[in-house]
């Protein structure tokens, strides 16, 4: 069942923000590493070690760790072979193929409005400018622990395929004891063109993807969510490539207002909180008739559904609805919470929306639900967590280039500017750098 809360009862618990250094790993995940290794380490070190092998054995490692961890067969291919790739999509049943194809049309649709040239001025004297360069080798990380997420591959490569990209590795997790990805996931890679898969998950397969096997390309960025392991696996290779970020879980927010359906507000709810046992689903609303709606349809819709143990978790742990003061109030938690998702189930969702400046995707009223985003509306799904909203930005074309920068001034503008680097260049008490001003100043002054 999902609980109520005051303000301050919920800024203490649900609305708290617990550094990712110190969320607990579960029992569970502690005694499996423990076997697997032989004695009781943590979850970093369990990863510190799982990259340092792949890095100094490459596919021999990587294929012991598969094995080990998810049950690789030894002799299996990791690259997926494209003829399966194309079986994959062939055996798309016609409803899915038309799905994925529609999604992939939208999302591609939206990215390529976004703006990303290059640009110049003559106005300082000679030419400045940045060009933008797509990203040569990137790798994406799908996940497919508990299911299969094709949508992830659509809204990771295609924003990738859109920058320009030139090689797109997909890695993906096999369902255990196989060397099987999930077939509508190779169906989505081969609809958009994805030919590059390999069958590879956990710590081993960012491990790969950073430091290159013998049969694994090194990529420039490595992105996608994960668990705990690819998580603290992307933070630790920062730095040898670059990562889009560490994802937490899932997380969404709904603001409502009395004039709310229940019903609907209770299906989204529930709709973010199947995700995972963290997964966490938030109603903020100044109604409290509203909240007891939603509180019973909750527990009426969950007897339905599949994943109801999950939602046994995740619901009073991690979700719950506050009653707030008012919906400026709400406006504000909603700031200092910085949720990956936030649905404003209002009246005027326009006017709530000024109030707004920190979250990874706004949904503007009760036909623009989450779910949607997850799926086919067009902004990717692939958002800020864990109160990351506050400065980072949900998954896009940015992400997949980099700026360079281009200097070419004139020998006019290079004598007038030059004396002051030499003064600073001094003040930092770096006399070389003064000197290399000096010489061309000299020649400018013959």
């Amino acid at each position: 069942m999902i609980k109520i809360y005051d303000v301050q009862t919920a800024e203490n618990t649900i609305l708290k923000r617990v550094p990712p250094d110190e969320r607990e790993v579960s029992p569970t995940t502690l005694e499996r590493i423990a076997e697997t290794f032989g004695e009781a380490i943590s979850a970093e070190e369990a990863v510190r070690r799982i990259l340092r092998d792949v890095r100094t054995r490459g596919d021999k490692a990587l294929r012991e760790w598969s094995a080990k961890l998810d049950g690789f067969p030894s002799d299996a291919p990791l690259r997926v072979p494209e003829d399966q790739l194309a079986s994959a999509l062939a055996g798309l049943s016609g409803p899915d193929r038309d799905a994925l194809e529609s999604a992939a049309d939208r999302i591609r649709s939206f990215y390529n409005r976004q703006p990303l040239s290059s640009w110049f001025t003559n106005d300082l004297g000679g030419t400045l400018g940045q060009i933008i360069r797509p990203l040569n080798q990137v790798g994406l990380y799908i996940p497919g622990g508990t299911a299969p997420l094709p949508s992830t591959v659509l809204m990771s490569a295609v924003p990738a395929q859109v920058a320009g990209v030139k090689e797109i590795v997909v890695v993906a997790p096999p369902v255990f004891g196989t060397e099987e990805i999930a077939t509508i996931t190779l169906g989505a890679c081969a609809l958009i063109g994805i030919t590059e898969v390999y069958a590879m998950g956990g710590a081993q397969a960012i491990a790969a993807l950073a430091y290159g096997t013998e049969t694994v390309p090194a990529v420039d960025k490595i992105f996608g969510p994960g668990n705990i392991f690819v998580t603290l696996a992307k933070r630790q290779v920062f730095g040898m490539v670059g990562i889009d970020g560490l994802a937490g879980p899932t997380e969404t927010m709904i603001i409502a207002d009395d004039q709310a359906n229940p019903r609907w507000i209770a299906a989204d709810l529930l709709a973010q909180a199947e995700h995972d046992v963290l997964a966490s689903a938030i109603l903020l609303t100044p109604s409290q008739k509203l909240a007891e709606a939603v509180q019973i349809e909750v527990g009426r819709q969950m007897e339905t559904l599949p994943r109801a143990d999950i939602l046994a978790q995740s619901l009073p742990n991690q979700g719950g609805i506050v009653i707030t003061k008012n919906l400026v109030e709400a406006a504000e938690l909603c700031n200092n919470y910085a949720p990956e998702h936030l649905c404003l189930t209002v009246s005027d969702p326009w006017a709530l929306s000024e109030r707004i400046t920190n979250a990874g995707g706004i949904f503007m009223g009760e036909h623009s639900f989450e779910v949607l985003g997850d799926y086919v509306a067009g902004p990717s799904h692939i958002m800020p967590t864990d109160g990351s909203a506050r400065y980072a930005s949900p998954l896009n074309v940015w992400d997949f280039v980099h700026i360079i920068s281009l200097i070419a001034l004139d020998p006019a503008t290079a004598a007038e500017i030059a004396p002051q680097a030499v003064q600073i260049a001094r003040a930092e008490s770096l006399e070389a750098h003064a000197r290399s001003a000096l010489e061309r100043i000299e020649a400018y002054k013959q």
